[in-house]
């Protein structure tokens, strides 16, 4: 009898101050797995869960019905890494980071394209060693940083794309980004790579023609 093939999910609790999640979702998580499977913790507040073909979509609702979100793995922009422990949910920005999330993950890009938003200049949520970064300043304006990259022996610290840009020009910065990337990057070919070989100031100058 050929086995059943398992489609990896990734699973979150939503865009929120921190990573984390209720009895009821980890019972509904539960549910759709076997005694011996093992639920993988990634370090971007992400649970990888391996769910059989057939019951993909079955699985996929009961998760977003106990409020659970749901992503695809691989070549796709992951859900926005946020801060892990502060609040005020107007006071920082969260709104703007959920709207964000909203818009880009899961968007298929050439490589895993990782952003991450923090509410303040203090920088909790790492955006300086991610793909896109967003920092909330504390007169309603955002910095947006690219290019960053947590680790391996190439590791460097993001640059900064635009300075005090408004709620709206943020958005539209990183749609045109994504989407410069989706169409021009090369097969596996990471974000960070893809903008030095493109040209920061080229495409700073496409944005500013396009918003």
């Amino acid at each position: 009898m050929t086995e059943e093939k398992m489609v990896k999910l990734a699973v979150n609790g939503g865009i929120s101050f921190g990573a984390k999640l209720t009895s009821k979702q980890l019972l509904i998580l539960a549910a759709y797995m076997k005694e011996e499977d093992e639920i993988e913790l990634t370090t971007f507040q992400q649970l990888y869960v391996d769910i059989p073909e057939s019951r993909l979509d079955e699985a996929v609702l009961a998760f977003e019905g106990a409020g659970l979100e749901c992503y695809p793995v691989g070549n796709y922009v992951k859900s926005l890494r946020t801060c892990n422990f502060c609040k005020g949910e107007l006071e920082e920005g969260m709104p703007i980071a959920k709207e964000l999330n909203r818009r880009i993950a899961g968007k298929p890009v050439p490589f895993t394209l990782k952003p991450a938003y923090t509410g303040c200049p203090t920088a909790c949520g790492e955006p300086l060693v991610n793909d896109i970064g967003v920092i909330k300043r504390h007169n309603d304006r955002y910095d947006l940083y690219v290019g960053g990259k947590g680790k391996g022996l190439d590791a460097k610290t993001a640059e900064l794309f635009a300075a005090e840009v408004t709620e709206g020009e943020l958005y539209g910065m990183v749609d045109f980004l994504i989407d410069t990337y989706a169409a021009n990057g090369k097969k596996r070919e990471q974000f960070g790579k893809f903008v030095r070989r493109y040209g920061l100031e080229n495409l700073r100058e496409e944005v500013s023609a396009v918003l």
